[in-house]
């Protein structure tokens, strides 16, 4: 991906979340909060969507890496999903479809899914 992206984002703790992420931090005296916290930050922070003019990009992975390309051309459909928590929040689940009945890329709690929905 050489193109400047017009999108990047990591999936959000707190704006996928909420309830989960408040029972981390309330948790936090115990200990099991903190490890919880910093084990799903590090999952979040492996996984990036990037979409620029020509393709849709998903990357995971901390030690091995799995990446996924789309060229926006060859795009079916895009599904965005939103719960009533997502809405409150700004998140939303994004499924990308291509060819066939299985979707290419599914990423959840994606933020800014109104500039997601224009792009894609």
């Amino acid at each position: 991906m050489s193109a400047a992206p017009l999108y990047r984002a990591h999936p959000s703790m707190f704006r996928s979340s909420p309830l989960l992420f408040l029972v981390c931090v309330v948790t936090i005296p115990v200990g099991v909060g903190l490890i919880a916290l910093l084990l799903w930050w590090v999952k979040t922070r492996t996984e990036v969507l990037t979409i620029t003019d020509e393709e849709v990009q998903y990357r995971v992975g901390l030690f091995s890496k799995a990446v996924r390309e789309l060229r926006r051309s060859s795009i079916r459909s895009v599904s965005i999903d939103q719960s009533l928590f997502d809405r409150i929040f700004g998140a939303a689940k994004v499924t990308i479809y291509s060819a066939g009945d299985e979707p290419e890329i599914v990423v959840h709690g994606l933020p800014d899914p109104a500039r997601l929905r224009e792009l894609l």
